[in-house]
């Protein structure tokens, strides 16, 4: 599955950054994480617990960032398995200013597989589409706080 898309949020590249790539922030903005702990250099342990249609569950994982150019870009691994399943993925982020704010562009790749797959593709994208979303509007409000 193929995931791309654009949001602007209201700060600057480096706060906008900051927020990203502090793991007790991210884990209070990710939809459904419980925990996200340090593994090592830009490496976090995750417990997440989310579902799509009438499967729902936990899943233990892992985080993890790379090629980090502040506050440009980086990409970012996840990997997690669970009871409904597995899901891996990878994307990239990139950050632009712009008038007062951030243009925050993002790609990726994700796989899923057991139980949560065989909900169809059209029901992961959207879920997968919903949790971006409520991730960068809980960004956005957190930004907003400042």
């Amino acid at each position: 599955m193929k995931l791309a898309g654009e949001y602007n949020l209201p700060a600057a590249p480096e706060r906008v950054w900051e927020l990203l790539t502090d793991p007790n922030r991210l884990a209070k903005l990710l939809p459904g994480c419980e925990r996200l702990d340090p593994d090592g250099p830009d490496r976090f342990k995750a417990a997440v617990k989310f579902g799509i249609a009438a499967i729902t569950g936990k899943y233990a994982g892992t985080l993890e960032f790379s090629e980090k150019q502040p506050p440009k870009s980086m990409r970012m691994k996840i990997s997690g398995k669970g009871m409904p399943g597995f899901v891996d993925g990878s994307g990239h982020v990139e950050l632009k200013e712009t008038n007062g704010g951030t243009q925050l562009r993002y790609t990726g790749d994700a796989q899923v597989g057991g139980m949560i797959a065989s909900v169809g593709q059209r029901m992961i994208e959207g879920a997968a589409k919903k949790i971006v979303d409520q991730f960068f509007a809980a960004a956005a409000e957190e930004l907003k706080k400042e």
